[in-house]
């Protein structure tokens, strides 16, 4: 009689698992990254924009509260020296806004230069809604809207 040899089962490779645990780690990596990437983003833009923002809601507010003399003062110096106060407030008590929305607000730095813009929606009296856009300037270390 001869000898047959047993069948050795092949030995099975761990290629696979470690692969699959590799790209596991990657995904899981990836994924930390983007939400640690998508919050720094979102707290940069509104740390830029918060303070834009502020200056929006204050002159936006008191436009509709009827506060004309600090909606005034949000003013640049350019609007200022070309609309007097009483003119301002003429103006606007002429059309009494109810309420409003600010739907955007943009900064933008280009060679160093800081400006912004704002849309706000606005519902007069009448009930109808306007929406304005207005042009923000850096001045004196803080933001006044220059329409």
């Amino acid at each position: 009689m001869t000898y047959q040899p047993a069948m050795v089962p092949p030995r099975k490779s761990n290629t696979t698992r470690v692969v699959l645990t590799v790209v596991g780690v990657v995904l899981a990596l990836c994924c930390v990254g983007g939400v640690v990437g998508g919050f720094a983003i979102y707290h940069t833009a509104k740390e830029a924009t918060g303070p834009a923002h502020a200056t929006v809601d204050r002159f936006a507010g008191a436009l509709v509260a009827r506060d004309y003399p600090t909606a005034y003062g949000q003013l640049c110096a350019r609007v200022r020296a070309r609309v007097s106060q009483e003119d301002f407030v003429r103006q606007q008590s002429a059309q009494p806004l109810t309420e409003y929305r600010i739907v955007g607000v943009n900064v933008t730095n280009t060679n160093g230069r800081v400006s912004g813009s704002a849309q706000v929606r606005f519902t007069p009296q009448s009930g109808t809604t306007v929406t304005q856009a207005f042009v923000l300037v850096k001045e004196d270390g803080g933001w006044r809207v220059c329409e």
